[in-house]
């Protein structure tokens, strides 16, 4: 499994880089010619110590010179070619970076209802930030860091044979040992920073709840027991990341352990063989130069492989998100549907919530049945009400109709085309979903309205708002139109939030209206005056409407009581409230509420 989640995050982060390929290898071949120059001056140091020296003392500072000059380009070089890798991997990791980030934002848009019903707001927010720094701190450091620290150890190794065997055998020797200190540290610190991540998330997920909640955390007083929820929270968050971080201090205590007796051999032995005849002064003062490099660069690595961890279980995660697929898939060759009618059918129907938890998470549930076989016809035009006791199956048949799921059992059908075989494009200009929240977005009024038609002119949208009511109220606001209605429309009032949306509706021209509890949050003022805006945006219009208020039923011209996901009663309001069933006591029940 673990293999699997690397070998799908490789994938991911590859896809990536491939757009970007030809700046990936001018950042390399950079990389191998900065790290030349800086292998490069330990041999000009060799050279003057051993020749340039011998021979200044005799009068002749050429070969001193060219040691000096040698050891001075490579510094400007050096300075050069890490100036232009800067730009260039900055560059990288950046566009890297927005691409991950739009492609997960793109793509999450496009999943089904089904999936944001199972993972929350406050996971993709942790996708998004928390795990694409983790990323982010890979792509702008680490990667180089590590290309630099693994080219330096391969070709230090190499000058190393070339100047002295004897010496680099003994410096070769520790690598023994920091080999099975490196996997001992690679399978602790990615358990690790797979918990880091988990966790963080949770962090994220009921900071986000408690922020979008916080009206009801002041109602009811929830500001001491949340602080207690993000502390367990947060320090499982800090214990995760604790434990990853002791990993790293020993794998790094280990390696400058290694790193520290190999010098104290090298300078006990390298002495050794001068004293005896065996190497040059020049070549152990290389030596000792080259082992800060040779060896440096493994703490370095230890910061790599701590920025690569976390970003490995960082991937892994946002990988998972990447690879759920939407349960209410596109079809692969979508039905025209120029000029819907409105006409619904339900063919035995049946449907089973799949209540299962996301491909990134762990496990899954069984299925719950809430809609038993069924079949029902509405035809063009008609305003059917959905009356019923909470969790009857009114809100799901509506989602059915919206194509937020699927069926489980039969087929939904839009003048006899099955919704399945209908573009999703298409399907939401013949199907509109309005339901009691009437989501407003930061923006202005007519923003908000134009979202039923991005192209609709000025002049329609203050046609639309006109026809609903709307547009004597939006002309008196400061700026009219354009006034900003601010975060999640907290300008307006609840029925002037819903006035927009039928506004919307209007504008968007649908064949087909589904309101979900569009007037459950009103006073009686406020469902006045959108009960009114409600049968112009219905008229000519097929409509799906669920309502515990009777007052809006009336404007219905059939009503079907729902128990248990079967239909009990189907007739006309009158006769239905002239009957003795369901729908007559619930009337009657809601005539004695009023008095």
């Amino acid at each position: 499994m673990n293999l699997a989640l690397a070998a799908r995050s490789r994938r991911l982060l590859w896809s990536l880089v491939r757009p970007y390929r030809v700046r990936a290898v001018a950042a390399v071949l950079l990389v191998i010619v900065d790290n030349t120059t800086m292998v490069a001056v330990p041999l000009f140091v060799a050279r003057g110590l051993d020749t340039g020296v011998r021979n200044a003392l005799g009068g002749n500072w050429i070969p001193l010179l060219l040691a000096v000059a040698g050891v001075t380009g490579c510094a400007l070089l050096g300075g050069i070619t890490t100036f232009a890798f800067v730009r260039i991997s900055g560059r990288l990791s950046q566009n890297v970076l927005f691409d991950l980030r739009m492609r997960v934002f793109e793509h999450v848009q496009r999943l089904s209802i089904a999936f944001h019903e199972n993972y929350t707001s406050g996971k993709i927010v942790a996708r998004l930030t928390s795990d694409l720094e983790s990323l982010e701190d890979l792509l702008d450091r680490a990667l180089n860091d590590a290309l630099s620290a693994v080219l330096s150890v391969l070709t230090i190794a190499v000058v190393l044979v070339w100047l002295d065997v004897p010496l680099a055998l003994v410096v070769l020797a520790g690598f023994v040992p920091l080999v099975y200190v490196t996997r001992w540290a690679q399978r602790h610190q990615r358990a690790g920073y797979r918990r880091t991540r988990g966790a963080i998330a949770k962090v994220v997920v009921h900071f986000v709840e408690v922020m979008a909640g916080i009206r009801a955390v002041h109602a009811f007083r929830r500001e001491e027991r949340n602080e207690t929820l993000l502390a367990q929270e947060d320090s499982i968050y800090c214990a995760a990341n604790t434990s990853a971080l002791r990993g790293m201090a020993t794998y790094i205590g280990w390696a400058r352990l290694i790193q520290n007796v190999s010098t104290v051999l090298i300078l006990v032995f390298g002495a050794w063989r001068v004293i005896h005849g065996h190497t040059e002064i020049g070549v152990l003062a290389a030596f000792l130069l080259y082992l800060r490099q040779f060896y440096g660069p493994v703490d370095e690595l230890a910061q790599v492989f701590n920025s690569y961890q976390s970003a490995a279980a960082a991937l892994e995660r946002v990988s998972g998100v990447l690879e759920e697929q939407p349960s209410v898939p596109e079809p692969a060759q979508p039905r025209a549907l120029d000029r819907p009618r409105g006409e619904l059918c339900f063919q035995n129907v049946g449907f089973e919530y799949p209540a299962r938890r996301t491909q990134a998470e762990e496990g899954e549930g069984q299925p719950i049945p809430v809609l038993p076989t069924f079949s029902l016809t509405i035809p063009a035009g008609q305003i059917v009400a959905l009356v019923g006791a909470t969790g009857a199956g009114k809100s799901t048949l509506a989602k059915l109709v919206a194509r937020f799921y699927d069926p489980s059992r039969g087929s939904v059908l839009l003048d006899g085309v099955d919704l399945r075989e209908i573009s999703d494009v298409r399907l939401r200009r013949a199907v509109t979903l309005v339901t009691q929240e009437s989501y407003l977005f930061s923006g202005s009024v007519a923003d908000n309205i134009r979202l039923g038609k991005p192209e609709a002119t000025d002049a329609q949208v203050h046609a639309a708002a006109r026809a609903v009511g709307l547009h004597d109220f939006a002309m008196s606001l400061p700026e009219g139109f354009a006034t900003d209605v601010r975060k999640r429309g907290g300008r307006l009032s609840a029925g002037q939030r819903q006035l927009v949306a039928f506004a919307r509706v209007f504008l968007a021209d649908p064949a087909v209206i589904v309101l979900d509890e569009a007037t459950s949050s009103l006073d009686i003022p406020g469902e006045r005056q959108v009960q009114h805006a409600l049968e112009t945006v219905l008229r000519d219009r097929t409509a799906v409407i669920i309502a515990h208020r009777l007052s809006t039923v009336a404007i219905a011209d059939r009503v079907l009581v729902l128990d248990s996901g079967r239909v009990i009663e189907d007739g006309t309001p009158a006769d239905l409230m002239a009957g003795t069933g369901h729908f007559a006591t619930l009337h009657t029940a809601w005539r004695e509420s009023l008095v």
